[in-house]
């Protein structure tokens, strides 16, 4: 126990620069403290003593703003930074190093009492404010964008954005190599790129048009101009 808590500390230290000292991330680190509650209620959890487990999240949720469902499963070495507002539902599975803003929810699109929130691999960043919904995937090492709304699967080693998302960089696309930090400022924006590519194509379609009409305008002239002659 002890050696996973120890683990915990230098994680925080590996993924958040503004932790200084181990008093300060024992103390002043609500995503620790969440993550550590959900452990207690996890196990209660899986020893079918539910509506404790259920109390012990609601007092998580209470004391840190984050609320973790006692049924969710989360691997080691997850992170989450600033995480007021988190909702992480019952069939989440979470993998290994996963960071997490805050405000991020892992939802459900369905009522069905199996598997309908969604799984999260080894390595993923999920941005401030994202939310994933349904009983998806979201690759190895792929990172989600602040906001974004994903409904879809996202392949590992991508990144997604917008909303719905949609994937703008990983192994298909012109960049293939995974980002390992998630820098929103340098985000390719998908909706805007396509806006430029109609805008390109409706000034080509204006110039040939132009070029049409004044090929029209000239032919009557070049008639008349024969027939004087």
């Amino acid at each position: 126990m002890f050696a996973r808590i120890r683990e915990d500390i230098q994680t925080v230290f590996a993924k958040d620069p503004a932790a200084r000292s181990v008093l300060e991330v024992l103390t002043c680190y609500p995503g620790l403290h969440a993550i550590w509650w959900h452990r207690v209620a996890h196990r209660l959890w899986r020893y079918r003593l539910r509506w404790l487990a259920r109390m012990v999240s609601h007092c998580n949720r209470f004391l840190t703003g984050i609320e973790i469902h006692p049924g969710a499963t989360i691997g080691r070495r997850f992170f989450i930074d600033h995480g007021m507002g988190i909702v992480i539902g019952e069939t989440s599975l979470i993998g290994d190093d996963v960071l997490m803003y805050k405000g991020v929810v892992l939802g459900g699109t369905s009522l069905n009492k199996g598997k309908r929130h969604p799984t999260i691999e080894d390595h993923v960043v999920l941005g401030s404010d994202a939310v994933v919904l349904g009983p998806i995937t979201i690759g190895r090492c792929a990172r989600i964008g602040s906001g974004a709304v994903v409904v879809r699967p996202v392949p590992c080693d991508s990144t997604a954005v917008g909303i719905p998302a949609r994937v703008v960089r990983g192994p298909h696309l012109e960049e293939p190599n995974p980002r390992q930090e998630l820098a929103h400022g340098q985000l390719p924006d998908p909706i805007i790129a396509r806006y430029r590519q109609l805008e390109e194509r409706i000034a080509l379609l204006e110039c040939q048009l132009g070029e049409q009409a004044a090929s029209q305008a000239s032919a009557p002239e070049d008639v008349a101009t024969e027939q004087t002659s």
